[in-house]
């Protein structure tokens, strides 16, 4: 039996995983419109778990999965839970919970000053201070969405599969279109981690920690990227969970991720 199931809610996919107090393990997910209690306990039947950590971001679907588990011990991550690390931030209510998550990760697992880049529906950017304190953030439109909104509003403009162009100058319009969106992304995401350098007080290296559905493909021509951790929600996760469970997992010896 693992510790904990770890479940991070976002909107194009929800996941779920299998953690000890030290790694996380097995993770399986299902598409966020298709959350239900069916699909959840049909996806989770012969997984065993003492607790649940919770972070949401679709408020429809958080309600939904604190009554499947209802009757397990259940810990929702927000601005108000011990996270273990500051926040300075004039409504700390209304920081996602995915991204609190992603700071206590990097807080804790790297030397900040460090940004946490998270390509999902939308790229966020989540700084944390040298103090280990949540200071602020970026919020810019994510690269699929960019694409999509290309071929919805063009009548010749084709929905494209997101990779690695060819070269810069396309020669077709699939290429331009990936060449505009991976080196045009690349660009937004380079001038945004600038900007924040400078913002920042003092000479300290800033670690840059990239994760979301599109971190390996936007990092690998990124040098500012320090590295790419696609599990790094759910580290967040595994680590405020300690800090409600002081006691140590009896099943680590055993854990098998």
């Amino acid at each position: 039996m693992a510790f904990y199931l770890l479940i991070d809610n976002s909107n194009s996919f929800t996941k779920f995983a299998l953690s000890s107090a030290k790694r996380v393990g097995a993770v399986r997910r299902l598409p966020t419109p298709e959350v239900s209690i069916r699909s959840v306990k049909g996806l989770l039947k012969d997984w065993n778990f003492e607790a649940v950590i919770l972070c949401s971001v679709v408020p429809a679907k958080g309600a939904l999965l604190r009554k499947i588990f209802a009757k397990t011990f259940l810990l929702e991550v927000s601005a108000s839970t011990d996270l273990g690390v500051g926040i300075d931030y004039p409504q700390p209510a209304s920081i996602g919970a995915d991204r609190l998550a992603n700071a206590v990760a990097v807080a804790l697992l790297y030397r900040p000053p460090a940004v946490v880049v998270d390509f999902g529906t939308a790229v966020t950017f989540d700084i944390i201070s040298k103090e280990r304190c949540y200071i602020g953030g970026v919020i810019a439109p994510g690269l699929e969405a960019m694409t999509d909104y290309l071929h919805q509003r063009t009548a010749k403009l084709p929905k494209i599969s997101l990779l690695e162009p060819p070269g810069v100058i396309g020669k077709s319009t699939k290429h331009a279109m990936l060449a505009g969106a991976v080196y045009g992304y690349r660009g937004l995401v380079r001038e945004i981690l600038l900007k924040i350098r400078h913002a920042l007080p003092g000479r300290r290296p800033l670690n840059v920690i990239a994760t979301g559905g599109y971190a390996e493909l936007i990092a690998a021509d990124l040098p500012e990227i320090t590295e790419v951790r696609p599990k790094l929600t759910l580290d967040g996760l595994r680590l405020i969970a300690n800090r409600h469970f002081p006691k140590k997992d009896p099943q680590e010896s055993s854990f098998s991720p």
